[in-house]
């Protein structure tokens, strides 16, 4: 996994992106998110830098949440204050520090480095695309992505009944030299580095094409894909579950 300073890096630098974009307006459609417009963007990206900033102060779970009164200020302004803010916390706090998260498996700061390095990663491109001035992922960063969406939101046990895609199969992901195997069950997934065992499907691509592809931003031509397409397509669905 990259360091903390690497994502603290790559964090500056996308949020940066993201309030630079979005002023060239705030009414532009999100094409790859029906509904939104870089506004509702914008307001997204600053709640959760709000919300992450309370997980860390408090060690525990925001509630009740969001505060009132923030949906009466202006966008950037609200985004440029949470930014800020976010930023001095986590250089307050460093990567070890105690704090809540929805992952059982890392209770510390360095979890919210890593998910805000990648959460403002996948909206800076959402408000690119609104004004067609896309810009590169970082290739480190998008590889480092793509495991955390398999493991970090989508591997582990799933209670019967909160999928609707149960697809029952093995698929492997290939970006830039390095394999993930998904085994899938409606019951469970499991997540394994390598390219060991044989699959339904495998997908390939640059890392920051899959990337945005398992986050739902681009579609199947910006991959390649071998094998099963309904397997492939379940897989997808069965993303878009583990990251609503």
């Amino acid at each position: 996994m990259p360091t903390p300073e690497f994502f603290l890096r790559t964090l500056r630098a996308d949020a940066d992106r993201l309030a630079e974009v979005a002023r060239l307006g705030l009414t532009a459609e999100v094409p790859c998110c029906p509904g939104w417009t870089v506004e509702t963007v914008v307001r997204h990206v600053a709640m959760v830098y709000l919300h992450k900033i309370e997980a860390i102060q408090r060690n525990a779970r925001p509630e009740p949440w969001p505060p009132a009164g923030l949906d009466d200020r202006d966008a950037l302004e609200l985004y440029d204050d949470a930014t800020a803010r976010l930023f001095a916390q986590l250089a307050e706090s460093g990567p070890s520090a105690p704090s809540w998260t929805w992952w059982p498996e890392d209770q510390t700061t360095g979890f919210w480095f890593r998910r805000m390095a990648q959460e403002t990663a996948v909206h800076r491109v959402d408000v690119e695309l609104a004004h067609d001035v896309v810009t590169p992922i970082d290739a480190e960063l998008a590889s480092d992505g793509i495991d955390e969406v398999l493991r970090v939101m989508m591997g582990g046990v799933w209670d019967e009944g909160d999928s609707k895609h149960p697809v029952d199969a093995s698929i492997r992901i290939t970006a830039a030299g390095r394999s993930w195997t998904v085994a899938l069950t409606g019951t469970e997934v499991t997540v394994t580095d390598g390219a060991e065992g044989e699959v339904a499907a495998e997908i390939f691509g640059e890392p920051a094409a899959v990337l945005l592809w398992v986050w739902g931003r681009l579609d199947q031509d910006a991959i390649q894909i071998a094998g099963s397409e309904e397997v492939t397509q379940e897989f997808r669905a069965r993303l878009k579950e583990a990251t609503q």
